[in-house]
């Protein structure tokens, strides 16, 4: 079953109509060992639009 991931980031160039397009996403702690809330993640999948 396909999974679709939503991303209103519209500057990333993977953002084809708010839909993800990237073959994978990876998405990691952002400052900490560990993450308790999505403000401490942050996605590393993210590529500025050209």
């Amino acid at each position: 079953m396909p999974q679709t991931i939503k991303c209103t980031v519209t500057e990333c160039q993977y953002n084809a109509d708010i839909m993800c397009d990237a073959p994978m996403i990876q998405v990691n702690h952002n400052g900490s060992d560990r993450s308790g809330s999505s403000d401490e993640t942050k996605c590393d999948t993210f590529r500025p639009k050209r």
